[in-house]
């Protein structure tokens, strides 16, 4: 018989994304409603490890929804990976008698979880809350739709100066490992070339992409990069290299960097905060444990993390087609 839950933990951890005090003003709301206690941890697994930590309440989550960044804080902790961390964040929730956790974060936040809740038996649901949309288990994370909307209107604004000065601009996105937030940004913004981990494209398919552009007629060009591309060491080495065999060109740089994590989160984002929040509030009423809630369809599903954690999230081929065929 699975133990009454009668106080809930809620953190955000690892890289802060739109959308994220969405999730926890949804937790502390569904908490509110179902008359149980809710209790927000600071700075993620190592608030938990610190006991620094606030009760919160249906009011104390007030005018925060159109927020960005997080309440609660966030950062990554080296001393979570450790048993001897665990063990000090396991007897302050034993302390202040925490009987489950809601995980706002990546996969970093999930791998953390999955492992702490099996060591000391404590319930466990993970939120996706990411802008680099690398989740498998959901089709969007929390925080996504807002990054890319910001970065399609950067890119915009930039496309205006290199149309007046006929240059070609090589704008840098966020996405290490994944390349979600470089192609549907560039395609959404009309970008000429895509750079992403996932697809390693050459330089020489560059430089022909740049001169097929040029025969066309274009007297500019947009080309997206993620900060994960694996075509050159970075983005300051491509443009080198492009300024050497394309001496035509006038070759800029943009690196986007944290702007894409910060801002007020699109209505898209809110309502998706919400919703997973609440689902995973009222699972972990329901007796469910280390599972991850995700948009799939328009349906909240649950998928376990070690599913999840294995699987990844597998890039849209069809938009890189689409891609080739609208950079005409």
């Amino acid at each position: 018989m699975a133990k009454e839950i009668t106080t809930i933990g809620v953190m955000t951890s690892g890289g802060d994304a739109p959308g994220m005090n969405a999730a926890i003003r949804a937790v502390a709301r569904a908490c509110a409603y179902y008359n149980v206690k809710c209790i927000g941890f600071y700075r993620g697994f190592q608030g938990m490890i610190d006991g620094d930590y606030c009760v919160m309440n249906a009011r104390s989550v007030r005018n925060t929804i159109s927020r960005g960044g997080t309440i609660l804080k966030s950062a990554r902790s080296e001393e979570f990976r450790t048993p001897e961390g665990r063990k000090k964040a396991a007897a302050h929730l034993k302390e202040i008698g925490v009987d489950a956790m809601v995980l706002i974060g990546g996969d970093g936040t999930f791998r953390g979880g999955e492992i702490f809740s099996k060591e000391y038996d404590i319930p466990v649901i993970g939120v996706p809350g990411t802008i680099d949309n690398d989740i498998a288990g959901t089709n969007y994370t929390i925080g996504y739709d807002t990054a890319l909307n910001t970065v399609v209107d950067a890119i915009d604004k930039i496309r205006d100066t290199a149309s007046s000065h006929d240059r070609l601009f090589f704008i840098e996105v966020m996405g290490r490992d994944a390349g979600f937030i470089a192609l549907n940004s560039g395609v959404g913004a009309g970008a000429e070339e895509i750079l992403i981990p996932e697809e390693d494209l050459g330089l020489d398919r560059l430089l022909e992409s740049l001169k097929r552009s040029k025969r066309s007629g274009k007297s500019s060009s947009i080309v997206v990069v993620s900060e994960g591309d694996k075509i050159g060491k970075n983005v300051y080495e491509l443009a080198d290299y492009v300024t050497e065999n394309l001496p035509d060109y006038d070759v800029r740089v943009t690196v986007l960097g944290h702007m894409q994590r910060g801002g007020s989160p699109s209505c898209f984002d809110r309502t998706l905060a919400s919703r997973l929040c609440v689902k995973a509030v009222e699972l972990l009423l329901d007796g469910e444990k280390n599972v991850m809630v995700g948009l799939l369809g328009n349906k909240i599903e649950t998928t376990s993390f070690e599913k999840g954690l294995q699987e990844g999230h597998e890039i849209n081929k069809e938009l890189l087609r689409i891609s080739d065929i609208l950079s005409t």
